[in-house]
């Protein structure tokens, strides 16, 4: 039986831009989750003063939300900018056994960077 996904396990980025209405009304909920999920590492990425963490990934509405598990991603997407949405999306990954997303390599590679970056920091 594979093994199942603890909160330490988690991920969660937003890819966002500081120009973006949006992405700044939604950043006081993005860390409230952090607190909610204490044991998941939550990263908030501006893709444009943090192009050379996020190129060649193109984000093309916000907010972005990046889900990794270790090192696998899990989902990739636009989501509506919401407290629930978030809280149940990232509850979504924990204690279950998660399905790869099956997307572009370039996010494979960005989970490494954001999690070679988390190391380092």
């Amino acid at each position: 039986m594979p093994e199942q996904t603890s909160r330490s396990d988690l991920l969660v980025a937003c890819l966002c831009a500081q120009w973006c209405n949006t992405c700044c009304d939604y950043q006081a909920t993005f860390w409230q989750m952090q607190q909610e999920f204490s044991e998941a590492r939550f990263v908030w990425v501006d893709i444009e003063d943090q192009s050379d963490l996020v190129d060649p990934v193109e984000v093309e509405n916000f907010p972005t939300l990046l889900i990794s598990v270790k090192d696998t991603p899990c989902f990739f997407g636009t989501v509506t900018p919401h407290a629930d949405t978030l809280r149940r999306l990232v509850q979504s990954y924990v204690n279950t056994e998660p399905t790869p997303w099956r997307g572009a390599t370039e996010i494979n590679h960005l989970v490494a960077r954001l999690l070679a970056q988390a190391h380092h920091a």
